[in-house]
């Protein structure tokens, strides 16, 4: 699966790919950034360095979205007020930190990152 952002000379270089899929020499600090842990994936199969929870939609959310009133612009607005708050701020800030040091890859079992949570953290994070 290809990146699905690819990082500017001076921007983060931050990129999302499947968490069931192998890790890559070049996928630096590789970071869960789902509320649930991955159906069917061991810890050790994951590989991970981080799993920041706060960065996570709530579970209310994630219901939400997942329901039958699910919007996309709508679930963006709602996500953006959360990560705005201050545990998801700090957490934020951090990753982007990190991502200024070296590559860093979000970690999702969402089938369409495209569609989810993960394109908006990516914009969050000055990367897409």
């Amino acid at each position: 699966m290809p990146d699905d952002a690819t990082p500017s000379a001076s921007g983060p270089r931050v990129r999302v790919r499947r968490v069931y899929e192998p890790p890559e020499p070049d996928d630096g600090l590789r970071v869960l950034v789902d509320r649930l842990w991955p159906r069917g994936l061991t810890k050790a199969d994951a590989h991970l360095d981080e799993w920041p929870k706060a960065l996570t939609p709530s579970n209310e959310l994630r219901r939400w979205y997942h329901g039958p009133d699910g919007d996309f612009a709508e679930f963006r607005h709602r996500y953006e007020q959360e990560l705005a708050a201050p545990d998801a701020a700090e957490a934020l800030s951090r990753l982007r930190a990190r991502a200024a040091e070296g590559p860093v890859t979000l970690l999702t079992a969402a089938k369409d990152p495209s569609a989810s949570h993960t394109a908006v953290l990516m914009e969050a994070l000055g990367a897409a």
